[in-house]
């Protein structure tokens, strides 16, 4: 067999194949049901992908279906927000966006067959007594003293609970399964609850709300889900996901599989965690690109092209493991490196002065758009006598192997002339300011110049001609190797997750270029204008990621 012909399946590849293989399904349906109580992180893009994938892959159909059962948590902004996420990650779902909430009644009248099965009772006992009965892992569970109700009490009290009769937490509906099943999950869950809650899509219709582990598995049965896809924390809820579509009488039911979360590295992914930096004000709301929800990646600047990307590299597995946070980092660079204009930009300026150039003179010259890509052509930068270069470009009494400009030393100007520096100016502060150089008008770039060779070439931007804009840089918002709480329960937070630069300088090209879109600040980085801050007036740039990481591709 050629080689070049084998494809690698991961695990849940070989089980559809095999489910087709024996006719068990005829199409694949698959879905991703998001709780609409935040925003989506990273992890959630990896169900998305795999999900969607999935379904493309197997010319099967896959849906956006909100599992909106708790509306204490929910809230309109999060729906949109998710919406916004799946079709920016390139997500096509089929139909219309559905929502849990949609089959309320079919849920009831799942809960009424279960009543009058047998399998169901209406439950007086408070939270904590629950709890007391359910056993522990080593222990049983032992019976409610309502478990033996009647078919018609049952049927009588949980109409009543629709109605509104009782308080809230008054009375539940359980499944009649097991109080002494090994799996705590089949100790007679709770499927009901009474909560007088408006609900953002059926409003006050409802009283009494479906527990997520009776409403999930009865959502995807008449959807025609034929493989749920979840995360590992689900696998002991599968014998309970199997329990209430078979007790319910679905012809076809859907097959629940688990497959690993994805784990980072030094970032929070936890949505109560982000939601507490997001309401104590600690970071700049759930789209902060320090956070790594898919909003916040989006805007930093991250592509769904790397994002995808990343999600190739780690794979699908069935045991949890940690990703390096500079693997997609890796996978942004990648994607950026052959499309991203190239703009000269200087974060920390000094002012240069070319005391030989002509005073009031301005040339055009040639600068490569991008020279991973040719086929991006060439831009024109204006030069002149006054330029502003990198602070770090210059050094009083420079080191040995210091290659740019110190007294005496000859560097290429990028795209330019070489200059030589001649003499320095300082504030009262012994700062210097200002440095002095001359060219030599022979040099110029692109004529052919043989007669000698520089060392150093640094960037630079025309202080006549150039934007004056605000650069913010990031670093890890936390060290979750330290833990994400300190002992006094505050966040362990890094001083240095966020930078912000004032006076900063790009090429005048910047201009016509729209919020959202990316660029390669020569020496500097990858950034991104920011979609939130920028205004017509000023424009704001998030350092999407640094030109250079120790991250190495593994040998495959």
């Amino acid at each position: 067999m050629d080689k070049e012909n084998v494809v690698s399946k991961n695990f849940i590849e070989k089980i559809i194949d095999e489910d087709l293989a024996q006719g068990k399904y005829t199409k694949i349906a698959t879905r991703f049901p998001p709780e609409p109580n935040g925003y989506l992180h990273i992890g959630h893009a990896k169900s998305i992908l795999l999900n969607y994938g999935l379904a493309k892959k197997y010319n099967g159909t896959f849906n956006l279906r909100f599992d909106d059962t708790n509306p204490m948590k929910e809230k309109t902004e999060f729906v949109e927000s998710i919406v916004s996420d799946v079709e920016w990650l390139g997500a096509q779902y089929d139909g219309d966006i559905k929502f849990a909430s949609n089959y309320f009644d079919q849920m009831y009248e799942a809960a009424v067959l279960l009543i009058k099965k047998g399998k169901a009772y209406v439950c007086d006992l408070s939270p904590e007594q629950i709890k007391e009965y359910r056993g522990t892992l080593t222990e049983p569970g032992k019976d409610s003293p309502y478990r033996n109700r009647s078919v018609e009490e049952n049927l009588d009290l949980f109409e009543r609970m629709k109605n509104g009769e009782f308080e809230d937490g008054s009375k539940v509906l359980r499944a009649k399964i097991d109080m002494a099943s090994s799996n705590i999950n089949m100790r007679d869950p709770i499927i009901y609850r009474v909560a007088r809650m408006t609900h953002h899509n059926t409003g006050d219709k409802w009283c009494i709300y479906p527990m997520y582990d009776f409403a999930h598995p009865i959502e995807d049965a008449i959807e025609g889900i034929t493989h749920s896809i979840c995360t590992l924390e689900f696998e002991d809820h599968r014998p309970l996901y199997d329990w209430v579509v078979q007790e319910v009488g679905y012809e076809h039911p859907p097959k629940q599989i688990e497959f690993a979360k994805l784990y980072l590295t030094n970032v929070i992914t936890g949505k109560r965690y982000i939601k507490r930096l997001v309401d104590e004000g600690i970071v700049d709301g759930w789209d902060d690109p320090r956070l790594v929800t898919i909003a916040a990646l989006r805007r930093r600047g991250f592509t769904p092209e790397s994002i995808k990307d990343f999600m190739e590299l780690i794979g699908v597995t069935k045991s949890n493991s940690s990703n390096d946070y500079a693997m997609l980092e890796y996978c942004i660079r990648n994607d950026l490196k052959p499309k991203a204009p190239r703009v000269m930009a200087v974060l920390d300026p000094i002012k240069l002065v070319i005391d030989n150039y002509p005073e009031g003179e301005v040339e055009y010259l040639d600068a490569m758009v991008n020279m991973e890509n040719p086929d991006l052509g060439y831009e024109k930068v204006p030069f002149e006598r006054e330029l502003w270069i990198e602070r770090e470009d210059f050094m009083e009494e420079p080191p040995k192997k210091y290659f740019r400009l110190f007294p005496g030393n000859e560097v290429r100007l990028m795209n330019a002339y070489f200059v030589k520096c001649v003499s320095y100016e300082k504030d009262e502060n012994g700062k210097v300011t200002v440095v002095h150089c001359t060219y030599d008008p022979e040099t110029k770039n692109g004529t052919g110049f043989t007669g000698r060779k520089v060392k150093g070439t640094i960037h630079w931007v025309p202080v006549h001609h150039c934007k004056k804009v605000t650069a913010r840089l990031y670093e890890n918002l936390v060290d979750e190797e330290k833990g994400v709480y300190n002992e006094d329960g505050s966040l362990n937070l890094n001083p240095n997750s966020l930078t912000v630069i004032e006076d900063c300088y790009v090429e005048p090209a910047i201009e016509k270029y729209k919020p959202g879109d990316s660029f390669q600040f020569v020496r500097n980085g990858y950034f991104c204008i920011d979609t939130k801050d920028t205004t017509e007036d000023h424009l704001v740039f998030n350092r999407i990621v640094s030109l250079k990481s120790s991250f190495k591709l593994p040998k495959k």
